[in-house]
């Protein structure tokens, strides 16, 4: 298993690997990990640590960090791109539009694509002496799908590809102030990684269907999940709270619904006393300058980053919780890993985003929330209100059926037959 991303990485994107590799021993295979030694993350989350098992054999090589580099020349703007975090075209900087210029065309398909040859050259010896029988390559960064499609070429050995987001579907690419020759080598790269692996596995039906279109190579969907966390008892929020967990970026930034709480605030003065917006994970400028405009500031609890486990508990304690997604095409097969962690919470969602998206197709399967596009401005501001009165009567709740089959096991399992 190559990937970037394993504890003391957090965040989103260590959380599908770090579960399939504490479970997969128990459908007898035994996963064997790659990842960098210097890793540069943007977010480090040391509680993750001990749910690696010291059964599992970790092998480590150094990397070349970009990153790191474009630190000296801006710590923040190289901090804030590596998480995604992209401010608006016409708020960057001369040194973020340089940057967003050079991670896009000159790293390709992305900024550890310098890990590629000496990862190549290491597992080549690795895998013929251990006799390993499979790779699964796992992406974003995507240029780890590369490592993958130069092992099969050189050994013929089985690989599964996997996307947790898209490729060059994904919003942030389009930021990238890419070039047309640029462009065209990301889409090559992407289509000869689809049609040379011998499985992909993808997070989304949507996504699937997408893929479908440049390969005739097997598809299988496994989303994300939840595990079951062990975080004690946890006391609801005395607020009526309504909390978002984990990174809101610029383009997430849904205006409709700070406008609909600012005339909540002004119509009920009970409404205006109880309620709180809290934010945990990191918060873009946009955002919460959209929120000032709105006159909301005073009622924000911005946590920040915390760990894993302790936003598990601000989910559980919390009275509604916020899902937020770009309102474009691009994004309705982009699932979040915090849906299924939602899910189980035992909290109702309150989520936006793009029509018919996969987000809110398992929403609905799952009777935990209520999904909106960006212009159900009455039907919003209608269901916040509803809930508003039963946290009042102290009966809001959800009721979810069918959770079993996003659970980590139940999902690691479906891969441990794709193996």
């Amino acid at each position: 298993m190559i990937t970037y991303y394993l504890p003391p990485a957090g965040g989103p994107g260590v959380q599908r690997w770090l579960k399939f590799v504490k479970y997969l021993p128990e459908f007898n295979i035994q996963p064997i990990v790659y990842t960098p030694e210097n890793p540069n993350y943007p977010i480090i989350d040391e509680s993750l640590i001990d749910e690696v098992s010291n059964e599992v054999v970790v092998l480590k090589q150094p990397i070349k960090e970009p990153y790191r580099l474009a630190g000296l020349f801006s710590k923040k703007a190289s901090k804030t791109i590596s998480k995604g975090i992209i401010p608006e075209q016409k708020k960057q900087s001369v040194v973020e539009k340089i940057l967003l210029y050079i991670r896009g065309n000159y790293f390709i398909p992305d900024a550890r694509k310098s890990w590629v040859k000496p990862s190549v050259d290491f597992l080549s010896a690795y895998i013929s002496k251990e006799n390993i029988e499979t790779i699964i390559t796992t992406g974003p960064p995507h240029s780890l799908h590369l490592i993958g499609l130069q092992l099969k070429e050189k050994l013929g050995v089985k690989w599964i590809a996997d996307f947790r987001d898209p490729w060059t579907t994904i919003g942030y690419h389009k930021q990238l102030k890419l070039t047309e020759v640029s462009k065209r080598k990301h889409k090559a790269l992407e289509a000869q990684v689809l049609n040379t692996a011998d499985q992909i596995v993808v997070t989304s039906s949507i996504t699937k269907t997408e893929f479908q279109r440049i390969t005739n190579n097997s598809i299988a969907v496994i989303t994300n999940g939840y595990d079951t966390e062990k975080v004690g008892s946890v006391e609801l929020d005395s607020k009526f709270s309504i909390s978002h967990i984990g990174s809101l970026l610029s383009k997430r930034n849904p205006e409709m619904l700070w406008k609909v709480l600012s005339e909540l605030i002004k119509e009920y003065k009970d409404f205006a006393q109880d309620f709180q917006l809290t934010f945990v994970g990191s918060v873009s400028e946009n955002v919460l300058n959209s929120i000032e405009k709105y006159g909301l500031s005073d009622y924000v609890n911005n946590i920040g980053y915390v760990s894993h486990l302790e936003s598990i508990k601000f989910q559980k304690k919390s009275q509604l919780l916020l899902l937020i997604e770009i309102d474009s095409e691009d994004t309705k097969c982009i699932i979040p890993g915090k849906l299924f962690e939602y899910i189980v919470s035992n909290r109702l969602i309150l989520a936006m985003g793009p029509k018919d998206s996969d987000v809110e197709k398992i929403i609905k399967e799952t009777n935990t929330g209520n999904y909106f596009s960006y212009d159900d401005y009455e039907s919003l501001k209608k269901i916040i209100l509803e809930h508003y009165k039963a946290f009042q009567n102290k009966t809001l709740q959800t009721h979810p059926i069918g959770l079993q089959k996003y659970h980590r096991k139940a999902l690691t399992e479906s891969l441990s037959k794709l193996i």
